[in-house]
């Protein structure tokens, strides 16, 4: 018995060295991995961007963790037992982890697209925020361009009123002074009237004897004949004679018009169509300006005011008559005198 129990604690002695030996290699591999786990635990709550580097990690060396629990399970039934227990655990272990990765990986996913989205809302805001200071920057200043053009046009308005009125005032002066003229001009023609009346009246007198020399409308008509040799602008003596009396009556008539009245007696010289080209007068133009004109300065040469006169030529356009008989041309050729109101 002795023997027996001697050779069993032998049995023992051999049996506990290998047994304790295997419960440190499976206290330390449990701590390994509970140590490991709660790194990856810690990896994977504080850093969501190396999740994927903690769990390749983390399958490496429990890769090579189950290596060694392979070679282990040949020491004893027992470690194999526990070292599919720690498997088992380990495969809950690795698929929480995988859940907890994927939860992770979905929830990272989610909240990398909603901050791509809020910067771009957030860029979109800020180009909104900026489009809209520039419009209202611009609206201010147009309601700033509108108010100092409603200023302008109340301005303008307040001139245009007064404009209006004082237009209104000088128009009812310009009507005014427009009617006390149109008076004074009437009063004037009519006595100009009269006093071309008894002119016409007294020239009738002083040559009524004179067949070649008559009134037409509100004209005295010297035939040309009578002052002047055909196709020349120097009077002839009789024609002198004639105009020494038609002096006399316009001084006498200078005397009697009121010095109001600004009146003139227009010299005309017409003659008839046939043309004449000659070196003193190369056409009718001339002749007719230059016989006008010796009248004009005869009847200053004889007292007439020479401001009172008016000289001019109308050549053979503007006839008394129609035709190409000698009485018409005879008629046509003609010096005409005209008392007028300037």
């Amino acid at each position: 018995m002795a023997m027996g129990r001697g050779r069993r604690r032998e049995s023992y002695g051999e049996f506990w060295p290998a047994y304790v030996d295997v419960l440190s290699t499976l206290l330390m591999v449990l701590t390994l991995l509970l140590s490991i786990f709660m790194l990856a635990q810690y990896f994977v709550s504080q850093e969501a961007n190396g999740k994927d580097t903690a769990l390749r990690r983390l399958t490496r060396q429990i890769s090579e963790l189950t290596s060694l629990l392979s070679l282990e399970k040949s020491k004893g039934k027992t470690s194999g037992d526990e070292l599919a227990a720690l498997q088992a655990s380990l495969a809950s272990i690795r698929a929480e982890n995988s859940r907890l990765g994927g939860l992770l990986g979905i929830d990272g996913d989610k909240a990398k697209t909603a901050e791509a989205r809020a910067i771009t809302v957030t860029k979109d805001l800020d180009t909104q925020k900026t489009i809209s200071n520039e419009a209202l920057a611009k609206v201010d200043a147009l309601n700033q361009q509108l108010a100092a053009l409603r200023q302008q046009m109340s301005a303008i308005q307040e001139a245009l009123a007064a404009a209006e009125a004082k237009d209104k005032d000088s128009q009812t002066r310009i009507s005014d002074l427009g009617a006390r003229l149109n008076v004074v001009l009437a009063k004037q023609v009519q006595e100009l009237q009269r006093y071309r009346s008894d002119f016409f009246g007294r020239l009738r007198d002083l040559l009524r004897d004179r067949k070649d020399i008559r009134v037409v409308g509100d004209r005295f008509v010297f035939q040309s004949e009578v002052l002047f040799p055909s196709g020349q602008a120097q009077m002839t003596v009789e024609g002198l004679a004639a105009i020494d009396q038609l002096a006399a009556a316009i001084v006498e008539l200078e005397k009697q018009i009121p010095k109001e009245i600004d009146w003139s007696l227009q010299v005309d010289g017409h003659t008839d169509g046939r043309p004449i080209n000659s070196p003193q007068f190369p056409s009718n133009w001339e002749l007719s300006s230059a016989r006008a004109t010796s009248v004009v300065k005869y009847l200053i040469s004889r007292g007439v005011s020479a401001r009172r006169l008016v000289a001019a030529g109308y050549g053979e356009f503007q006839p008394l008559e129609d035709g190409t008989t000698d009485d018409v041309l005879r008629r046509n050729r003609r010096i005409e005198l005209k008392l007028t109101n300037r």
